[in-house]
């Protein structure tokens, strides 16, 4: 099987792992069931390993497509033989494919087109063939109406030449080995863009050069966003002495008079067909491997960020503060519903502090409030200096939070259904304090990409970006479970095996019905079939249920294997779960069959011990400098706390209280050598960090780490 072959190739997976997921991939298995549920099979593959079988599977069913319409192509023009037909199926690499179509490509009108349609290609042929010393006088016997001389045949001639070298297999190999190895990219600004206000923040690429392959991904999008925006002109090259000798050697085989001509159409192929071709195809090779880069890292920061620690079910008093405008204060349950809304205005132009800290102390008594949640925008420091010149008759938790994407949120079509009577900076307000309740459950609503843990987004593999992304969301809404009576529409949809179709009739069979006493009441909503219970009810919650184990991570399929074990122990289901005396008691190995393995009974009986644990770490306090409010107020040598806000993979950005984030180099993050930024830090990770420089005409902050 040409495909498991691939896979294992590409992977180095145990053969049997990789057949067995296709397999169940091929029974529309969802990747965290799979990964889950299905661990015997796969030999305990995680998410990442299994997504990575996806991927290439993808991949390779695209270049098996593309193989077949370029048969396709060729039987339609009366060229394929059997011969060539065999090429094409053996061949297992995309660029090779390409080269092999290149000499059958439909082409436009081109020089060496010309040539042929003038009778020049019987001439081109003996140039190539280097068999004649005697090539002017042979080129005299094609002048015509339209070819005037024998400079003109020969021109004509060496412009088909020059195609055949542009074709030719082996001579597209050697330089691109040549590119691999020696290009170089280079940028340099347009004059007139020297002096423009938004050029400055890609000066350092003014005049920039240096190995295409040692340009991190970082580099290279910026470079090429720089070249995207009209600031500067970009150009990959390899030492064309090098080039042409490559090519030559290739060609050239006998020293005859013919030889000098190759020489010239050699040049002429290069500068005109090859060099272009070629340097375009590095760039875009080294700019994919770039955004593959980016992604990663993006996907990486979104499930740190989805795996933030929640406050939990606390009442909760949530500002979206503003100077002008006013703070919008809203008021949440345990639950997230919202309350109450109302707007203070202790900021100038209208400083009414006074009547402000009423409000506030009066909303916290009346909705019994556990937790102020503030957001991180304009006038958040303010707003929290406020807060905490409140007295309050017990003690209330002050959280600042990322309001990254909530205005998406806001004015987004789910906001608007969900606060049909609300404008959108009361629902941005509700967004901040139930981002504090549980960060995964609010940020789901919101598109990945405007959630501010990226780089250059907009630059990437749109289509790779969102599988990624969407990918990450579904992998972290599973691992922690969702409470199918209270989940919104977006966070069922990312539930394994269920969808926005499905989830929308999960919610209006609970708006009819109620709420769901079992998992087994989950067939009874319209259209969710035998494969999506399969796939989703593992995933699904039942919070104070019939069955106990309703509220678990274990798969309804395993109940009976469950039940065997109560029943070992001569006790009920209710009276095992939790209980690590009895739980500990348990022989796996009498519980194994054909179907069941030790990594199954491992996770039951983990599960068993902590029924419905979430995974995540539970939200705590956190206080910037109070000193430091602006970037004039920071100076060299600073020790200051603050919290990683993203990271990249040349280091990572820390807020410290203010507009501006900070950066730590990824040589400033330890005093040994650091490969990857997330073998140091994490995303929201607190820390201590040291001022290096700042620069604050271009609002830059260079820090250290302080262990």
């Amino acid at each position: 099987m040409q495909l498991l072959h691939h896979i294992v190739q590409q992977t180095q997976l145990p053969k049997q792992s990789v057949k067995n997921t296709l397999a169940l991939l091929a029974e529309d298995c969802t990747i965290p069931f799979i990964a889950r549920y299905r661990k015997e099979k796969t030999g305990n593959l995680d998410e990442v390993a299994i997504g990575k079988i996806v991927q290439f599977e993808k991949e390779y069913k695209a270049f098996t497509k593309r193989k077949e319409s370029i048969l396709k192509a060729l039987e339609e023009q009366g060229v394929l033989n059997e011969n060539l037909k065999q090429q094409i199926i053996n061949i297992q690499n995309l660029q090779e494919l390409e080269d092999r179509y290149l000499p059958y490509k439909k082409k436009r009108k081109t020089k060496a087109e010309i040539a042929r349609k003038n009778g020049l290609e019987p001439l081109a042929k003996m140039l190539m063939a280097q068999r004649t010393d005697t090539i002017e006088y042979i080129a005299s016997n094609y002048i015509n109406n339209t070819i005037q001389n024998e400079d003109e045949a020969l021109e004509g001639a060496g412009f088909i030449c020059a195609e055949w070298i542009n074709e030719n297999i082996g001579v597209r190999h050697k330089l691109r080995t040549l590119y691999k190895r020696n290009a170089i990219i280079s940028s340099k600004v347009i004059k007139t863009k020297v002096t423009e206000e938004k050029a400055q923040k890609f000066k350092d690429y003014f005049d920039w050069s240096e190995p295409l392959s040692r340009c991190p991904s970082h580099r290279l999008l910026a470079i090429l966003r720089a070249e995207k925006e009209g600031v500067v002109r970009v150009k990959v090259s390899i030492d064309k002495d090098d080039a042409l000798r490559t090519i030559s050697h290739r060609i050239i085989k006998l020293n005859s008079t013919t030889a000098s001509y190759l020489h010239t159409f050699i040049e002429d192929a290069y500068k005109r067909l090859l060099q272009p071709a070629l340097s375009n195809e590095a760039l875009q090779n080294a700019k994919e491997k770039a955004s593959d880069t980016a992604i990663s890292v993006f996907a990486k920061n979104l499930k740190q960020l989805l795996l933030g620690a929640p406050l939990g079910e606390k009442n909760v008093l949530a500002i979206d503060p503003g100077f002008r405008t006013g703070c919008k204060v809203v008021c949440l349950d345990r639950q997230g519903n919202f309350k109450y809304n109302e707007t203070i205005y202790p900021h100038p132009p209208q400083n009414d502090s006074g009547l402000a800290i009423k409000k506030i102390r009066s909303l916290v008594n009346a909705y019994k409030i556990e937790a102020i949640a503030i957001g991180d925008g304009t006038a958040s420091r303010e707003t929290e200096q406020l807060i905490k010149r409140i007295r309050f008759d017990r003690d209330i938790q002050v959280f600042v939070v990322s309001e990254a994407g909530a205005s998406i949120y806001s004015a987004s079509k789910i906001a608007r259904e969900e606060f049909p009577n609300y404008d959108i900076t009361v629902r941005g307000a509700i967004s901040i304090g139930r981002r504090l309740q549980d960060p995964l459950a609010e940020l789901v609503k919101i598109d990945p990409k405007s959630i501010g843990v990226g780089q250059y987004q907009h630059d990437l593999d749109q289509t790779k970006l969102k599988d990624a992304l969407d990918q990450v969301v579904s992998n972290c809404v599973n691992l922690v479970g969702v409470n199918i009576n209270t989940a919104s529409k977006p966070l069922l949809t990312a539930v394994s095996g269920i969808g926005e179709k499905l989830a929308d009739s999960i919610i209006a069979y609970r708006d009819q019905e109620g709420t769901f006493p079992s998992r087994e009441s989950l067939k009874k909503v319209p259209r969710l079939g035998a494969k999506s219970f399969e796939q989703s009810a593992g995933f699904l919650r039942i919070k104070g249920g019939v069955n106990p184990l309703d509220d678990s991570a274990v798969h309804p399929e395993s109940y009976s294997i469950v039940t065997q074990m109560a029943k070992q122990l001569q006790c009920g289901i209710a009276d095992l779960i939790g209980n690590k005396e009895k739980i500990e008691k348990i022989v796996l190995s009498s519980f194994v069959s054909d179907t069941v393995g030790l990594p199954t009974l491992t996770d039951i009986k983990k599960e068993l011990l902590k029924p419905g644990l979430d995974p995540r770490k539970k939200a705590k306090v956190f206080e910037f400098d109070a000193a430091v409010k602006d970037i004039s107020d920071l100076r060299t040598g600073m020790i200051l706390p603050g919290i990683v806000n993203n990271i990249t993979n040349f280091g990572c950005f820390v807020a410290l209280g203010i507009k501006e984030s900070g950066l730590i180099h990824i040589s400033n993050l330890s005093d040994s050598f650091v490969k990857d930024p997330n073998e140091i830090v994490h995303l929201h990770q607190q820390i201590q960090v040291k001022v290096l420089d700042i620069d604050i005409k271009r609002k830059r902050i260079q820090l250290s780490l302080v262990k």
